[in-house]
């Protein structure tokens, strides 16, 4: 053999040795561009529910417990759908748990009033009256405050409905959480808001200003673990606030206004698949969430048992009364999950006092960001949120032997609101995860082969070859 050909085998050796790595990049850059499309260009979306028949635990995905917890995958899904959804769509419709106060006139605390967080004056934009759908244009409650309806970062949408009825609540105990910024304690700024009347959805609040909400958790406050993280209670911290923001994505894509100019509305799985699907430890984060706040309503059984739901109507608190005993005492949550997270094993040896304040710090300046948020509906289903997530803290963390356990009615509603958010989560993911990822999968297959501007990524690839 020549010495030409000698050198000409070894350079077609060479290409070889990389044509795979950067096939295998292409690939990636491909899929990474379908899934970052704006949510204006979706051209089809998940309609057919009743379609999906299969599991994660068919999927192969999810397997096994559910990491730090004490529940698998199958059985989570399993009895969210069966025993735990149904009773919780119940619950968060009744009279005692529909109506929220919330603090939603603020003062941002971490950097200077932008615009960000103005309801009274907001400078961002003053909408005109026939700008607002009739719902917006109720008259209000005599007590509340009358200001003129804002629209917020310039999107009506983004607007709480105040509408509520004449339900009259009794007081109840007022305590301090030392795990969340109470700003509760001036009830004269606070209102009562109908949660029914104000979905968790897409508000438009997206931009610089949502982006600086989470960058702030997750850089200042909640930092991702390094894989070598030998702290299990900086990880439960990351993986609650993670667990959380998947769920929040997951409504937002869940409801979505898909054409503007219609005001049609409809459930867009690019995001959904580019926020939570694609991303497996976002979906395992909602798994622990969900299960660390069941265990902090099956811990607190005694108090949610005894508790008075009085909204005064007799029927209703009855009905209230019920639910919380069926979801306290199901027969099947107590054999499948009795325990489905245990907190016991955290907060051990010296250091535990002060790790505990640190991390309760962090989780007060986390709840003291929802006043910064610039949009009144995300800044109202932020404050509940993260308010439920307090109130599991404090119930798995904060009652010891000289503490006995005090809730606020607030903590209580916000609790049980949290959970049922996080409960139609798993659901949408178990329900619609594998169609969605199968449809994207293909969608991804068919961009590929098509003219146009991945088409010439592929093409530049292959010139290198």
């Amino acid at each position: 053999m020549g010495k030409g050909a000698i050198k000409e085998e070894e350079s077609e050796r060479k290409r070889k040795t990389w044509r795979w790595p950067l096939a295998a990049l292409v690939v990636v850059l491909l899929a990474a561009a379908v899934s970052s499309r704006t949510a204006s260009n979706v051209g089809f979306f998940f309609s057919d529910r009743n379609s999906c028949s299969c599991s994660l635990q068919g999927t192969g995905k999810y397997k096994g417990i559910v990491e730090d917890c004490c529940c698998d995958y199958e059985t989570v899904d399993n009895l969210n759908s069966e025993v735990l959804n149904p009773l919780l769509q119940d619950l968060v419709t009744t009279p005692f748990f529909r109506y929220f106060k919330v603090k939603l006139w603020c003062d941002c605390p971490f950097w200077p009033d932008d615009g960000m967080c103005r309801l009274r004056d907001c400078s961002v934009c003053e909408c005109p009256e026939n700008e607002f759908p009739e719902p917006f244009k109720r008259p209000f409650v005599p007590g509340l405050p009358s200001d003129d309806l804002k629209c917020q970062e310039g999107k009506p949408q983004a607007a709480v409905d105040r509408t509520i009825d004449n339900r009259a609540f009794k007081g109840w105990v007022e305590t301090n959480n030392p795990w969340t910024h109470d700003d509760d304690t001036d009830s004269g700024e606070m209102t009562y808001v109908n949660l029914q009347l104000n979905p968790e959805r897409y508000t438009g609040y997206t931009g610089p200003s949502a982006r600086r909400i989470w960058d702030s958790i997750y850089s200042e406050n909640c930092p991702k673990y390094s894989s070598g993280e030998t702290c299990p209670e900086k990880k439960v911290l990351y993986k609650l606030i993670s667990g959380l923001h998947s769920s929040i994505s997951m409504h937002i894509a869940a409801d979505y206004l898909l054409d503007e100019s219609s005001n049609q509305w409809g459930q867009n799985i690019e995001l959904m698949y580019d926020r939570i699907l694609r991303h497996p430890d976002r979906v395992r984060n909602l798994y622990f969430t969900y299960l660390f706040v069941l265990r902090a309503v099956t811990k607190a059984t005694a108090y949610l048992e005894q508790a008075e739901y009085n909204t005064g109507n007799n029927a209703e608190d009855l009905k209230t009364q019920s639910l919380i005993k069926q979801l306290l005492y199901s027969p099947k949550l107590q054999t499948a999950c009795p325990v489905p997270f245990d907190e016991a094993k955290l907060w051990q040896g010296q250091s535990a006092p002060e790790l505990k304040q640190q991390i309760q710090k962090q989780f007060r300046n986390i709840s003291a960001l929802m006043d910064c948020v610039g949009c009144e509906k995300c800044r109202l289903w932020g404050k509940l949120q993260v308010q439920g997530l307090g109130t599991a803290l404090k119930i798995l963390f904060s009652i010891g032997d000289h503490h006995t356990l005090q809730l606020q009615r607030n903590e209580v509603i916000a609790l049980v609101n949290l959970l049922n958010r996080l409960s139609e989560s798993i659901k949408m993911v178990h329900d619609m995860g594998p169609d969605v990822e199968r449809l994207m999968e293909d969608q991804i297959a068919k961009v590929s082969a098509k003219p146009g501007r991945l088409r010439r990524i592929w093409d530049l690839a292959i010139s290198f070859w």
